[in-house]
């Protein structure tokens, strides 16, 4: 996928790591178009390698051999770098709605697409909730995991 709306904010990945863990984040943010611009404002010093609107429109925002900075500081068994070791995807929703089908079929594809690429298996998808418990909450409750697990993308307990 090519680079729809490139992003600034990204380095090397440190210590030659690859993805192994995919990140899902929701923007918090009014509209996509929203988070773009703040995803891509070098004043801002965040990002995603992707963004998801409701209606299924994917944004390609920094390439994936790259090191987006979406994890801040978070930790996943022992990996303390999250921002080296993963994909991040940001999806339009503020927390509180749910996630609409056209974002959700998107999210299904896009994943299915970077875990065939980077190798990456249902244990390696998880939320931003997951790598930062208690500083961040994001899918949070209203996504569903459950699906996910389903469709053999996610491995939740």
């Amino acid at each position: 996928m090519r680079l729809s709306h490139p992003s600034p904010n990204f380095g090397e990945r440190r210590d030659g790591a690859r993805p192994s863990l995919v990140v899902i984040h929701y923007t918090a943010m009014e509209s996509a178009e929203a988070a773009r611009a703040r995803l891509c404002d070098a004043g801002a010093e965040v990002s995603a390698h992707y963004l998801v609107d409701y209606d299924g429109a994917v944004f390609s925002l920094v390439e994936e051999a790259a090191r987006a900075w979406h994890a801040g500081a978070g930790r996943w068994g022992a990996i303390a770098d999250v921002n080296s070791h993963s994909i991040g995807i940001e999806l339009q929703n503020d927390g509180a709605e749910p996630f609409p089908e056209p974002q959700m079929d998107a999210l299904e594809r896009l994943l299915r697409e970077i875990m065939q690429r980077w190798d990456i298996g249902p244990e390696g998808v998880i939320g931003h909730e997951d790598c930062a418990p208690g500083r961040k909450s994001d899918p949070g409750p209203r996504f569903d995991w459950k699906r996910l697990v389903r469709e053999g993308l996610a491995a939740r307990p």
